[in-house]
């Protein structure tokens, strides 16, 4: 049964239709009450269209008020300016990037007239050098091979990819419709630490499985993680990737529970905990406790998958750790196939404020060490890496590729794709459009048909636009962005090249003792791979 909270959006149109019907009976003693009749009718018959149309979550779930938006959109160029004289630039720039996915989501036109939007007089705007002579470039569906040595079913992915959704956080038709686009669009769907459900299986797409410290989904009664569930997950040809999650850029360092309350049938059967129960993710992982193990954690995991590739994802804290796993992976010989860098800038979820403010590195940072450090111990080569953390735009690709990705993952412009609005009530229960509730009357909004033509038109459209700069640049494809491809401006007059600030470093300086000014040779020194604690008294990070 409905709690009545919940119908409150429904307020207006039951309102309406009330006063249509009272006008309709009173006009038998009040002609007059004909002019409100036809009014109140007129809103009731939009409201009715509002609800069974399929193309406008806000509508569905608020008939008639909810054409307001639609309203302060079309003056949407007049507010922006204000914003932007009153010196909001934030709001300004999430407001172009949700037009920018919409307009590519829906297959429209997404030029615009009147030059950038940014401000580049300022410093810290950035830009991609462009050639003389461009490149016209016919295939704009670029993929990457992932796999190292010891990978018997390599993967040949997109590079660009949904990042990290669990079902829980996300509706089941919101992971449904991303699922079917990327199925639709050749790419690849990361399923978030919450499980495989049974939206993700219903859609088809290709899966990167991925699995947190609480192993849902091959986990045992005590939550840890049980080797024979995971190689019946692994086992499914839709799971084309295993990833494994050290931590994340909205809330690196920090567990997470789930209420007993929110923990429904489907969720428990994804997760596989008992309905109703408390479900929690740990901190840190149980499976393993220095870098020797997490990289012998990693092949076990490659060869109950088969063989598939495996890999893990992290959010860069101490760099020292991170050297830690760099010297486990030689002293081991065992050598992930990828590694995905989470940018702290990123995160659609809900975290602690402190947490999103200000703990974990962002992308540009973390990316350029983690792709020097595997530069540095000569094993870049063999391990891929891919990109998260706030990446939307072909620009957002672009930049990545040049620091040293080789693919990029994006979480929040697959949302817009599918409607987010970013009300930023994902963790109440209660977002407007469908995307990240529980509430089957909500996410009821959110039309699966409609919504997964949108996710593969937004993932092609964007990789027809990276192409676009690719061929612009003079390169014939993505992967050949480099840094000093990538500019920013200081200061009034002064601009740096990518390759100033975050230069690739020579292969094996390392091993080599190469010394370097970047404090890369410090932190080696003191990195172990028996422990992630420091091997003497120096400190830094």
């Amino acid at each position: 049964m409905i709690r009545k909270t919940k119908l409150g959006r429904y307020y207006t149109f039951f309102l309406v239709m009330f006063l249509a019907a009272l006008s309709l009976v009173g006009m038998v003693w009040l002609p007059w009450l004909v002019v409100p009749f036809i009014l109140f009718a007129a809103l009731a018959l939009v409201g009715v269209y509002d609800v069974v149309q399929s193309h406008h979550a806000i509508l569905r779930n608020y008939p008639i008020t909810g054409h307001m938006r639609f309203l302060f959109e079309g003056i949407r160029p007049e507010i922006r300016q204000y914003l932007i004289e009153s010196d909001k630039d934030e709001e300004p720039f999430s407001r172009d990037a949700r037009s920018t996915v919409y307009q590519r989501a829906k297959g429209v036109e997404d030029k615009r007239p009147f030059g950038t939007r940014e401000r580049v007089y300022d410093a810290g705007y950035q830009w991609l050098t462009h050639s003389i002579q461009p490149v016209h470039i016919d295939n704009w569906d670029c993929r990457i091979d992932i796999g190292g040595p010891a990978c018997r079913q390599p993967y040949s992915a997109s590079i660009y990819n949904i990042s990290a959704m669990s079902f829980g956080a996300l509706s089941a038709n919101a992971i449904l419709a991303l699922n079917k686009g990327a199925k639709l669009g050749g790419f690849a769907h990361d399923t978030g630490e919450g499980g495989i459900s049974r939206y993700h299986r219903q859609g088809g797409g290709d899966l990167i499985y991925e699995i947190g410290s609480g192993y849902f989904g091959c986990r045992t009664p005590d939550g840890r993680f049980d080797p024979d569930k995971f190689a019946e997950q692994a086992a499914d040809p839709q799971v084309k990737m295993i990833e494994l999650k050290l931590s994340q850029g909205a809330k690196p360092g920090h567990g997470g529970l789930l209420p007993g309350s929110k923990v429904s049938p489907e969720i428990a059967e994804a997760r596989g905990v008992p309905v109703g129960q408390d479900c929690v993710s740990p901190a840190a992982h149980s499976a393993f406790s220095t870098p020797l193990e997490l990289m012998e954690f990693i092949g076990r995991m490659r060869e109950l998958s088969g063989g598939k590739p495996v890999g893990f994802k992290l959010c860069i804290g101490h760099r020292r750790e991170f050297m830690c796993v760099a010297r486990a992976m030689l002293e081991t010989g065992i050598v992930p196939d990828f590694i995905v860098i989470d940018g702290k800038e990123g995160g659609t979820g809900a975290a602690p404020l402190e947490f999103a403010n200000h703990m974990g590195m962002p992308l540009v940072e973390g990316l350029t060490f983690a792709h020097n450090t595997l530069r540095g111990i000569g094993l870049r080569d063999q391990i891929k890496i891919g990109a998260a953390g706030k990446l939307i735009s072909a620009f957002d690709i672009a930049r990545a590729l040049s620091l040293g990705a080789d693919w990029a993952n994006s979480a929040r412009g697959f949302m817009f794709s599918i409607g987010c609005i970013q009300a930023q009530a994902c963790h109440t229960n209660a977002c407007p459009v469908g995307v990240a509730t529980q509430d089957r009357l909500r996410q009821r909004a959110l039309n699966v048909d409609d919504k997964y033509q949108r996710v593969a038109n937004f993932h092609r459209n964007t990789l027809k636009a990276l192409a676009e700069m690719t061929g612009a640049a003079g390169l014939s494809n993505p992967s050949d962005f480099l840094p000093h491809h990538f500019m920013m401006r200081e200061s009034d007059g002064v601009m740096v090249t990518a390759e100033e600030k975050s230069p690739y470093m020579p292969e094996g300086f390392l091993l080599r003792g190469d010394e370097d000014n970047f404090g890369y040779q410090k932190r080696w020194k003191r990195a172990a791979a028996a422990s992630f604690q420091p091997n003497d008294s120096i400190r830094g990070t």
